[in-house]
């Protein structure tokens, strides 16, 4: 075949699929959002203390004496989302959350006034503190967007959570964050592994997945397993249509690695809005979001994390049988080692990387939808929150390695949820992952499964 024939081929191949991407968001987007399922159209304004307002919100005022108390911190948590304010010069605050749930609503008794707490006897009717605690209650919502919790201090001893109960309860947070954060890790590890692309669009590869999970369930009113089904598959077509229309006529044409990694930040870019023009700015819920946990001593889980953990578990195995011991699995380890010598063995270089980008685009859909009830909600740039975390994985398991991607997951997982009870404020929580990649390149340069290469 002519050069002049291929290339025409080539050019018809990426038109078709801009062409069908540009339709299918085109179409997605033609689709109304249902009002239930969206927080609010305000949700993308910000309070001054960088709350995100929504429609649901807990308030009340703190008082001693009848006098008001400002500067208390008050904070809440449930189900991966965490918020925290201080009350005003008149002692009120209010914490805004995704929806109406029952959450944990914590005052921070080092920023009460000494020898007082909370006067259990004044709580309103129906509340009480988590056992262990003074200053921790689990808090539900009415019929109403609004919970209205008035507290009044009074003197006494205080209780807290030992400190080995709480590192037990986040190190298995850690646990369920680093094992779905693996999945995209994974993905992306197997792309960088096979094509030498830091793929920056990895991000909204994992947005993909649990936005069409939220329009097929909220917006189209369709089961939620419908909605994972569509996800997986839409997760593939992604991956698919990406290495068809884009990354291959691009490869075929010579260019390099830092080329390639400029295009992969403006693919990023584009379907990031691309998405925010489908959904809005808002921020959605999956159906099941919030659910009641379940207690296993000093562990709080919900049925929907113990579920996201075991499918995660799944995934990962199987994509180590793929990679251990099936044919197209054994010829991606032999590219990432040596793509020349796998081509001039019969490999199809080609072909074993279309097979990649499709994983990679399944594995960042099932994390999607995780991430979505891990954080919880789906928003346009979800998956930016993601993409620094993922890189830091990917770096800190050896460049190029699946398993090391995860493994280095499962240590950011830990390091980001284990570091608030070391005094790291949870707005910079996730800064400590990539504390934890320096120390270890400072030691391994090439990362726990990567290997040495010579420079020069």
């Amino acid at each position: 075949m002519s050069p002049t024939i291929s290339a025409k081929r080539s050019g018809i191949r990426w038109a078709i699929a801009l062409v069908g991407t540009l339709l299918a968001f085109a179409f997605l987007a033609l689709q109304p959002p249902s009002p239930a399922s969206a927080v609010s159209s305000a949700s993308a304004e910000e309070t001054d203390d960088g709350q995100e307002v929504t429609d649901f919100y807990l308030a009340g005022v703190i008082t001693f004496d009848d006098e008001p108390v400002a500067d208390v911190t008050m904070s809440v948590e449930g189900d991966g989302f965490e918020a925290e304010t201080e009350t005003d010069a008149e002692g009120r605050w209010r914490l805004y959350v995704p929806e109406a749930a029952t959450y944990v609503l914590t005052v921070d008794e080092d920023t009460l006034p000494d020898g007082v707490i909370v006067d259990a006897a004044q709580l309103p009717e129906g509340m009480q503190p988590i056992s262990g605690t003074t200053a921790s209650f689990e808090v539900e919502f009415g019929l109403t967007g609004t919970k209205i919790v008035n507290l009044f201090l009074g003197e006494g001893v205080r209780e807290t959570t030992s400190f080995v109960d709480q590192l037990l309860s986040r190190t298995v947070g850690g646990l369920n964050f680093g094992l779905l954060l693996g999945l995209a890790s994974m993905g992306a590890a197997l792309i960088y592994g096979t094509t030498k692309l830091s793929n920056f669009a990895h991000g909204e590869m994992v947005t993909w997945g649990a936005v069409v999970a939220l329009l097929v369930t909220s917006f189209w009113q369709l089961p939620m397993w419908l909605g994972i089904i569509a996800a997986v598959i839409g997760g593939g077509l992604l991956g698919w249509g990406l290495d068809a229309g884009l990354w291959r006529p691009l490869r075929r044409r010579g260019l390099g690695v830092v080329q390639l990694m400029i295009v992969s930040i403006g693919l990023s870019l584009a379907l990031r809005y691309a998405l925010q023009y489908m959904i809005g700015g808002g921020t959605y819920q999956l159906p099941g979001s919030s659910p009641t946990p379940i207690k296993l001593g000093p562990i709080s889980l919900s049925y929907i994390d113990m579920i996201g953990m075991g499918v995660s578990l799944l995934v990962i195995l199987g994509v180590a049988f793929f990679l251990t011991r099936t044919r197209v699995g054994k010829a991606t380890r032999a590219i990432s080692d040596n793509p020349q010598l796998a081509a001039a063995s019969g490999i199809d270089v080609d072909k074993v990387i279309r097979i990649v980008w499709i994983l990679a685009g399944v594995l960042a859909a099932i994390s999607g939808i995780l991430w979505a009830y891990f954080r919880p909600g789906v928003k346009w740039d979800m998956g930016m929150q993601m993409l620094l975390l993922i890189f830091c994985a990917i770096t800190l398991g050896g460049l190029g390695s699946a398993i090391g991607a995860l493994i280095g997951s499962i240590i950011v997982g830990l390091a980001v949820e284990v570091s608030t009870l070391l005094g790291v404020p949870s707005d910079l929580k996730y800064a400590t992952a990539l504390v934890a990649l320096i120390v270890i390149l400072l030691v391994r340069p090439q990362g726990l499964l990567g290997r040495k290469e010579r420079l020069g």
